[in-house]
């Protein structure tokens, strides 16, 4: 692809003509830029944003075609790459600028992708996804130069009509399109590869940061990715709302976390894997004082990692764990009691009865709830209707906190002051 079209724009002094057509770009921008578009009409908005969209697209190919020939810049200042000039010139990221080099060289390939982005057509962004995916056909051994041409038509007319990642989706099974009968069996085994590259690629790791919290890492199959985002979205979406009608507003990566928290707190422990006949159990130890008073601690499972009495209590209202509390010389008192949790059918009592978190403050609904006991069960509290209230994880754990005490309202709700 040459940096010329029909026109010898060079001249006798190309950088006298170049220089002043970029010139006159420049001063058409300062002017534009004192304009108001608060003063704008709605159709003039939307002309404008769709004018500048095509511009933006224009602009993109012409620094697209000169990092193309950009070598001799690597060569004189004496840097792998021109990145290496950019990131000490120009202050872009290397890896911005390494991605900028790499989707111009991809663009100089396809005629008709270059084509389209000098014209407006096509987007950078499409652009990228375009070569990206026309790359991939390239490598391909089914496939031949034919269908690499009409791959390249194909996906540059769906770029007219599709989103960036509407047009990703499409690229990944272009061949198909093309050619069912030839491509659709290849298909499903590059569908394949991918999900078996997935596996082994898939991890977990967890890094107890000393204050109080874990940091996760994770890798999953793209797919196990988008079912735990739909999830978590569920479950945070309608706690931003809640917020916002009171006026409050929540970090959205916060709310995801305490829905990622939710998840694992409610997971139906019946599910998990039985090991030598008992269903896997966590063993909360800790000695009786500690159960009776605020301020404590208590060892969660064998390890001894710690965490605070009041944390043990909310946690035993609704976890399938094991107390086990310890007396003086560390014997132990008392090993779980079977009637601990509240059985499935008293918690949808409970759910019909109170329809929510019976916080004073809170309308959190029933199916964001735990079943909470009023009169601890470490004190002898029964697991009943009458000893037990639906509360939302955050004022489940505000009523077993240190900090705070509460009283039981005439309407059963229940009212949190801070202990001064």
């Amino acid at each position: 692809m040459s940096l010329e079209h029909d026109v010898d724009h060079w001249g006798s002094h190309p950088g006298d003509a170049i220089d002043a057509e970029m010139t006159a770009i420049e001063s058409s921008l300062d002017h534009l830029l004192t304009a108001d578009p608060a003063y704008w009409r709605t159709g003039q908005k939307k002309d404008r944003l769709a004018r500048l969209e095509r511009i933006h697209a224009k602009q993109a190919a012409l620094k697209l075609r000169v990092l193309a020939t950009a070598g001799d810049i690597a060569e004189e200042t004496g840097a792998k790459d021109v990145s290496g000039w950019m990131r000490t010139e120009l202050l872009v990221d290397k890896a911005a600028a390494r991605s900028q080099i790499k989707l111009a060289a991809g663009v100089a390939k396809y005629d008709l992708v270059a084509a389209s982005l000098a014209d407006g057509v096509v987007s950078q962004d499409k652009a990228r996804v375009i070569t990206k995916a026309l790359d991939q056909i390239e490598s391909d051994p089914a496939a031949s130069g034919e269908d690499l041409v009409l791959a390249e038509k194909l996906l540059v007319d769906h770029a007219t009509r599709l989103t960036a990642n509407e047009l990703r989706i499409v690229g990944n099974r272009i061949l198909a399109e093309i050619d069912p009968d030839r491509f659709e069996a290849a298909e499903a085994k590059a569908l394949q590869r991918e999900e078996e590259h997935a596996q082994r690629r898939t991890f977990f790791s967890s890094r107890d940061n000393g204050d109080g919290t874990v940091d996760l890492h994770a890798r999953v199959s793209r797919a196990i990715g988008i079912r735990l985002r739909t999830i978590l979205d569920s479950l945070a979406q309608p706690r931003k709302w809640s917020a916002e009608d009171k006026g409050r507003k929540a970090p959205y990566d916060r709310l995801l976390g305490q829905a990622f928290a939710r998840v694992i707190e409610t997971y139906d422990v019946d599910l998990l894997p039985r090991h030598g006949g008992h269903a896997t159990t966590v063993f909360i130890t800790m000695n009786l004082e500690d159960l009776h008073k605020d301020l404590g601690t208590a060892a969660l499972g064998f390890d001894g990692d710690q965490i605070t009495a009041a944390e043990a209590r909310r946690m035993a209202c609704n976890a399938d764990l094991v107390p086990v509390v310890l007396g003086t010389d560390s014997e132990i008192l008392d090993l779980g009691r079977a009637a601990r949790l509240a059985h499935p059918i008293q918690h949808r009592a409970l759910r019909l009865r109170d329809q929510g978190c019976q916080a004073e403050d809170c309308d959190a609904p029933a199916a964001w709830t735990e079943a909470h006991h009023l009169k601890p069960w470490s004190e002898g509290g029964k697991t009943d209707l009458a000893n037990m209230v639906l509360l939302c994880p955050s004022d489940h754990r505000r009523i077993h906190d240190a900090g705070s005490t509460y009283e039981r309202l005439p309407d059963g709700r229940i009212r949190f002051t801070r202990r001064t």
